[in-house]
């Protein structure tokens, strides 16, 4: 819409933009203030002339070029606020954005969308992300050690659930005791014992996935699932000895020898035993019959024993260790007849490898042997071993060996006899150098556990104690919940004795006896032969107590009276004599044979003797009879 003027020419509508108004608004603000930064006005003047020029004459100015000539003037007067930023300014506030800025705020303005969090254009970022990588020596928690007692015998089993709550233990003392975190205090006690497998020492404790349910594999040949307060959930059922095809039996019939849980399905766990067998279990039959059923095979197709049994981290691999050095590994895709991977020269033939263990990253398996040994492989190239660590004593079948969180470093312990020191082994993956070691007095390093969640490290020694490490700066919750808790008082229990009032004027049916002291009434009781029911005591003398001494009332005396009293017996020194005294009063009432031939065979028949015939003595020698 357009308006025409009084010298006829035409009048443009007013176009509203919101940024020059702002502009505007911020001119405004710079005309009343123009007293107070005269100086800074005139220097704008200056400059403005040199960089427009002179204005052009008004009755030629359309109205364009006016407002072209007022923006430029409002950003040439940007400058003039510069030096004005710290004191005060009359009028309306600037909008955000639009006041003027130091040379400092100008140097950390920045054009386009705002960086990612954790960067920054600052001077000093650099130096703040540059921060020195710890080395794995510093990755340890082991700067702090609580000891838990779980019994005299050596601890063979540890299991920390996935939230790093509790820990179960057990032993070779037949008990596993479960710990809790979060309710135990300074004095450091468990909350449940249980025998759950009578006198069979623990071999293997592992929480499920979920944390819900602990496998206990004892030296028996029947695992259990139990919930995690320790209550029996189903035990496996017993295979039958008798059959050739162990196949063909529901479950397994000799000693167990390891046990784990699948990382990925919560309801499947496997077993591996003596009887030649790995077996993989499902918790909704209820431990009835077995799942599947690998049987290992030796080179000339006979029967193996697996020592130790593991899942992949992925649950794909299910590998095996045997006794005859090799490890077998099946694909838990496909049917368990042919083995996927195997190698039969991993350890030496005739030793039990007890663990075998897979890295995070499910790219290396770690094997501990009986050998001694402890060796690294590519699941990739599984031919040769990447990296072998020699003179690693082991003593027991349950020694463990484990990956670091971070997959940087492999952890083992060591075994002693009667004297020494075990040691727990931090190594390099990549070489198997020695990183750290932490050393137990006078025991063996049988378990271990590097729980993630927790950073904190527990191992199982043969003195019977759990020992806990970890670093108040780098592990979380765990065993620094009970360290802060003082151990509890005892309480203690008052009794108070019931107030007796006394009323000496009171009649006798009303009146209450005397309250004596119990201790000196039970004293009393003691001293009275009647009420205390004591036995009659020995007699001394001829007689005590209206009792007369009876002789023969010790053994040498009863001796010596019945030889006195005993008669001689004529039969003594004849013994069919003896017999035949007794022939009469059998004939006249028989009782043993008599009566069963009494209808069948009245008369009694004997044999005939035979009579001897007389020898020729012209017979020759060859045909008389041999005696």
């Amino acid at each position: 819409m357009t308006d025409k003027t009084s010298d006829g020419s035409k009048k443009k509508a007013r176009t509203f933009d919101f940024m020059d108004m702002f502009k505007e608004a911020r001119q405004t603000a710079l005309e009343r203030n123009q007293g107070k930064f005269e100086d800074d006005k005139n220097s704008e003047d200056i400059d403005n002339e040199d960089i427009i020029g002179p204005p052009p004459p008004a009755a030629h100015k359309s109205t364009k070029e006016a407002e072209s000539s007022k923006s430029q003037i409002s950003t040439n007067s940007k400058p003039s606020c510069k030096s004005s930023d710290e004191e005060d300014m009359i009028g309306p506030p600037l909008p955000p954005g639009i006041g003027s800025k130091t040379d400092a705020d100008e140097d950390d303005e920045m054009i386009g969308p705002p960086l990612p969090p954790g960067l920054s254009m600052s001077k000093d970022s650099d130096d703040e992300e540059e921060e020195e990588e710890e080395t794995l020596d510093e990755k340890i928690p082991s700067s702090h050690e609580i000891s838990l007692d779980h019994g005299s015998k050596a601890v063979s089993a540890l299991a920390l659930d996935p939230a790093g709550a509790r820990l179960v233990t057990g032993g070779h003392d037949f008990i596993v005791k479960f710990w809790d975190f979060a309710g135990m205090d300074q004095s450091l006690q468990s909350f449940r014992n249980i025998k759950p497998c009578e006198s069979h020492h623990l071999k293997q404790l592992q929480y499920s996935a979920t944390g819900e349910m602990i496998l206990i594999v004892a030296a028996n040949s029947r695992a259990k699932v139990m919930d995690r307060d320790g209550f029996e959930k189903l035990e496996c059922a017993k295979g039958d000895p008798y059959l050739v095809d162990m196949a063909s039996t529901k479950g397994h019939t000799a000693m167990l020898n390891g046990g784990c849980w699948n990382p990925k399905m919560k309801e499947e766990f496997m077993t591996c035993s003596n009887d030649g067998t790995v077996r993989l279990w499902d918790v909704n039959t209820e431990g009835k019959k077995h799942k599947n059923c690998i049987k290992p095979k030796s080179q000339q197709g006979r029967k193996l024993v697996p020592t130790a049994c593991t899942y992949s981290n992925d649950g794909r691999w299910v590998a095996a260790a045997c006794q005859d050095g090799s490890i077998q590994i099946w694909d838990h895709n496909k049917n368990f007849v042919n083995v996927a991977l195997l190698n039969r020269g991993c350890h030496m033939n005739g030793t039990d490898t007890s663990c075998l263990c897979f890295s995070y990253d499910g790219q290396c398996l770690a094997s501990r042997g009986g050998d001694d040994t402890l060796k690294l492989w590519d699941i990739r190239n599984f031919k040769k071993p990447l990296k072998v660590r020699e003179n690693l004593v082991s003593y027991y079948p349950v020694t463990d060996c484990i990956f670091s969180p971070d997959d940087r470093m492999v952890l083992t312990g060591t075994s002693v006899k009667k004297h020494g020191d075990g040691k727990l082994i931090f190594m390099e993956r990549e070489s198997l150098d020695t990183v750290s070691e932490i050393t137990v007095n006078e025991s063996s390093v049988v378990r271990c556990i590097w729980h993630p969640k927790l950073n904190q490290i527990v191992i199982g020694c043969s003195d019977g104690k759990a020992r806990l490490f970890y670093d108040p700066d780098k592990s979380h919750r765990g065993a620094m919940l009970c360290m802060v808790k003082q151990p509890r008082k005892s309480k203690q229990v008052l009794a108070m004795a019931s107030q007796q009032i006394i009323t000496p004027y009171a009649l006798p049916m009303f009146k209450e006896n005397k309250s004596t002291s119990t201790k000196k009434f039970e004293e009393k009781v003691r001293k009275d032969p009647v009420k205390s029911k004591r036995p009659d005591l020995p007699i001394t003398g001829p007689g005590e107590g209206g009792r007369i001494g009876m002789k023969g009332a010790t053994l040498a005396q009863y001796v010596a009276q019945s030889l006195v009293k005993r008669k001689p017996d004529k039969y003594e020194n004849d013994p069919r004599a003896a017999i035949l005294r007794h022939a009469k009063e059998a004939a006249e009432n028989p009782f043993w044979i008599d009566p069963a031939y009494k209808k069948t065979q009245p008369q009694k028949l004997f044999q005939e003797e035979e009579k001897e015939e007389e020898e020729d003595p012209d017979e020759p020698v060859w045909k008389k009879p041999k005696v």
